[in-house]
Formats: structure tokens, sequence, C-alpha cells
């Protein structure tokens, strides 16, 4: 079941009951205010309007959610394409507006290239490890258009963990999730934080210039990759 879906829906109709749990591979569940994925131009934090600002020519925003970054775009008369996994997801934003909506896998999308890539709210997670990073900056390569630019955001989550809970065998950004909203559960998934250290010697190694654009007082920050090879 699509338990994000779901309670996106619930709160796009006025009828969310109870709250989203985001239970994770490290901690105590936690509460999620579903009311950010809503969020107006005015309510973003300064990275994502930085993030927004860079965007220009033809654009994908991966992992829209209910479609604000990309209603944010649209109105500043950037040409931006909205793709989503969550089929209500995508019911919504085409209620509330955004003209291209694709409800696919993003994996399973090369139909079309870009001259902008984006991804907000950590939507490099979706790579789920390591490796996956690896293999979805290749796949990145085929979506760009000549000088194109990748822009997105991650965090280093090493404040999570004491120095004696560290896996040896796993990168510490590695963690997994699960929704669960009216006591329905979904899936287990995995979901990917890197530091920037990290994220550019592996971008760097298979081909990508990447420089970070902004950092803020709680380890996120916000990053631009171009093709060098």
């Amino acid at each position: 079941m699509d338990v994000f879906g779901r309670v996106l829906k619930d709160h796009y109709q006025g009828r969310q009951k109870g709250k989203l749990w985001l239970h994770n591979s490290y901690g105590k569940p936690e509460d999620m205010p579903v009311d950010i994925f809503y969020r107006t131009k005015n309510e973003l934090t300064e990275l994502e309007s930085m993030a927004i600002e860079l965007c220009e020519g033809n654009t994908l925003d991966i992992g829209a959610g209910v479609g604000s970054h990309a209603l944010i775009l649209q109105n500043r008369g950037i040409d931006v394409t909205a793709i989503e996994i969550s089929e209500s997801a995508c019911d919504i934003m085409r209620r509330r507006g955004v003209k291209k909506v694709i409800n696919a896998d993003i994996l399973q999308f090369e139909s079309e290239q870009f001259d902008t890539v984006i991804m907000l709210m950590n939507g490099i997670g979706l790579c789920g490890d390591i490796k996956g990073l690896h293999n979805f900056l290749d796949y990145l390569k085929r979506l760009l258009l000549p000088g194109g630019q990748v822009i997105f955001d991650s965090s280093d989550i090493a404040y999570l963990y004491k120095a004696d809970e560290f896996i040896a065998s796993n990168y510490y950004g590695e963690i997994s999730y699960q929704y669960e909203y009216q006591s329905i559960k979904g899936k287990w998934f995995k979901w990917l934080y890197v530091d920037f250290p990290m994220l550019q010697q592996i971008a760097e190694k298979i081909g990508w210039q990447c420089e970070m654009i902004y950092e803020d007082d709680m380890d996120q920050y916000l990053a631009r990759m171009r093709r060098s090879d």
C-alpha cells in the first residue's frame, strides 16, 4: 500500500486523521509533519530557495511529491517536468496545477533529456546506498543535455551516532525508513544521506564536476554537478 500517498491525499482533502510516523533504523519513530510537502515559495528554506534560483532551461524535478517545488519553478517561467512514483501524489500535483506530471520510477525513465535535474529534500536518498549512488550518478548522465546540471541537497548525519555505533561494513549514511499512518505500515525502504567529501570523491571518479553551493549549520548542503567527461 502507498501509505505516503494516502496521507498526502487525506491532507490535501482536509481529512487527515492521525499522524504520519516515520520509523527508522537508528532510533525512535519520528512524527513527520505532512504540511512540509505543501509549502509555498515564502516557506522554503534558504537552501531550497537557492536551488530554485539555480534552475534554468528544461528542468526535471525528481521525486516531486505533491509538486511544491515544481509549481514554484513553473510560476518562474521554467519549463518543468515533475516525476513521482506515487500515483496519489501525481494526482494531487495535477489538481494543484502542475502542467507536466509523470507517474514513474525515475530509473525507468529515459524518454527525454534536460538542462537541469533537481532533487530537493534529500531526493538523492532514493539511491538507497553507496553502490546505488554510483549507479544513479552514471544513469543521470543520460538525462542531461550537453552543459546540463544536477542540483540537489543532502546531509552529513554522523551526528546521529556515537563513536562506537558506526558499523565498519556499512557507510553510516545508509539507513532504512518505514511509513506508518492510521496504524497501517508500509514496506521498509533504504535511504541514503551522503556527506559531501564522499559525494565528491565518487562523482569525480565517474566523470562529474561536483561543487558545494551552500552549507547550513545543521550539516545540510546544496550541491551542483556537471559532466566532466
